[in-house]
C-alpha cells in the first residue's frame, strides 16, 4: 500500500499538489489548511502527526474498501498474516500491546514524519520539488540515504547507497536550481519546532482561497 502511494508521489504530474499527489501535506482551501495547522511545525508533526495520518490513512482504506472489496482483501489479507505473528511474538516474549504500540510504533513512524517534514517545498524549482539535509548521520542510514531528497527524486530507482555519490556530482545543480540545503536535522529542529515550515496552503490555491 505504501510503495503504491509512493510511486503515485513520485509520478504526480505536480508534486506537492494534494490534487495530483497523495503525500502533501498542503491542503485545497483555507479551511482544511486550519485543519492541518496542529502538524504546521515540527513538534506538532511528530506529536499528532503519527495519529493523523494514520487515521486518514485507515478511512482511505474503509472508503477504498467500498469501491474495490477485492483489492483491499488482496492488499490486506498478507499485511494482516504479519501483525497476527507479531501478536503471538508479542504474547510470547511478555510485551504488552500498548507499551509496543507507544515505545516503538508510535516513535517510528513520528521518525518518519521527521524524515519527511521539510523534504518539499510547493515553490521550489529543484527536482521533485526537493530540500537537501547534507549531513544526515545515523539518520542517513536509518532513513537510507533519503536525507539527500533531491538526489533521490531526480534518481528515485538508484540504489540507496548510490545516492550518496550521485548528490556529490549533482549538488552544485541542485543547488543552483533552488534545491534548499540544511546542515542536519539538528538545524531543522532549531528553525521548526515551533514554528511552521510554510503555509499549509497550497500556493496555487492561495489567491484563490482569498
Amino acid at each position: 500500500m505504501y510503495r503504491r502511494s509512493h510511486l503515485a508521489h513520485h509520478g504526480a504530474k505536480v508534486i506537492t499538489d494534494p490534487r495530483h499527489d497523495p503525500e502533501s501535506r498542503y491542503r485545497l482551501s483555507r479551511h482544511g489548511a486550519r485543519g492541518a495547522s496542529l502538524q504546521s511545525t515540527l513538534i506538532g508533526q511528530m506529536i499528532f502527526g503519527p495519529a493523523l495520518s494514520i487515521g486518514r490513512f485507515l478511512i482511505a482504506e474503509a472508503r477504498r474498501a467500498v469501491r474495490s472489496p477485492a483489492g483491499v482483501a488482496r492488499d490486506w489479507t498478507p499485511h494482516l498474516i504479519g501483525v497476527a505473528a507479531v501478536l503471538w511474538w508479542l504474547d510470547h516474549v511478555g510485551l504488552n500491546l500498548a507499551t509496543y504500540l507507544l515505545a516503538f510504533v508510535y516513535p517510528g513512524t513520528a521518525l518518519t514524519m521527521l524524515r519527511s517534514y521539510a523534504e518539499h517545498r510547493a515553490d521550489l524549482a529543484s527536482p521533485g520539488r526537493a530540500a537537501i539535509v547534507e549531513r544526515g548521520g545515523l539518520f542517513a542510514l536509518l532513513y537510507l540515504n533519503n536525507n539527500l531528497h533531491a538526489a533521490h527524486h531526480e534518481r528515485p530507482r538508484l540504489a540507496w547507497y548510490r545516492l550518496p555519490s550521485y548528490h556529490r556530482d549533482h549538488r552544485d545543480r541542485f543547488v543552483a536550481q533552488g534545491a534548499p540545503v540544511y546542515r542536519g536535522y539538528g538545524e531543522i529542529l532549531s528553525r521548526f519546532a515551533f514554528r511552521s515550515h510554510d503555509d499549509m496552503l497550497h500556493p496555487d490555491h492561495r489567491a484563490r482561497s482569498a
